[in-house]
């Protein structure tokens, strides 16, 4: 078998995704936009059990797969879904004083996820979690076609 081409290419892969992310969130800089998406991702795993957390994980590029599991506490309790208020605090309170992210940050960071991952995968990992992780990852967009998977 090849290697996997999310293995081969991931720094390429990665420059592409924090590209779109931080386009999308107007910030300065790749660091600002990490921070941002290490933040959403960390407030999403907060949610899930860890088997949720694994499902999800097989969907993600790999550098995206490498920051979710970062720094991981498999033994923290699961965190309850609340408002979307909530979980934005969540996300712009990891670095707090480094974190410059705005408060279209969850969104941003979805759009951005699903121009990088196969979304019909997404969708049905998504969907066996429960309706909260797709309201989560969900994105309005007036053209579909502006969530097509990009190829990089």
């Amino acid at each position: 078998m090849p290697m996997p081409w999310t293995y081969r290419h991931s720094e390429r892969e990665f420059k592409a995704f924090l590209q779109d992310a931080r386009q999308r969130m107007e910030l300065q800089s790749d660091n600002n936009t990490y921070t941002a998406v290490d933040g959403v991702l960390r407030a999403f795993r907060a949610r899930l059990t860890p088997q949720q957390v694994v499902d999800f994980a097989q969907v993600l590029p790999s550098t995206l797969r490498a920051i979710l599991i970062q720094d991981w506490d498999t033994t923290s309790p699961i965190v309850a879904w609340g408002s979307r208020g909530d979980q934005l605090a969540d996300v712009q309170n990891l670095r707090l004083h480094h974190n410059l992210t705005p408060d279209t940050v969850i969104e941003a960071t979805a759009w951005a996820l699903r121009r990088h991952v196969r979304q019909i995968d997404l969708d049905r990992v998504l969907k066996s979690i429960g309706p909260q992780a797709e309201a989560f990852w969900h994105v309005d967009v007036d053209d579909p076609a502006e969530l097509e998977q990009r190829i990089v």
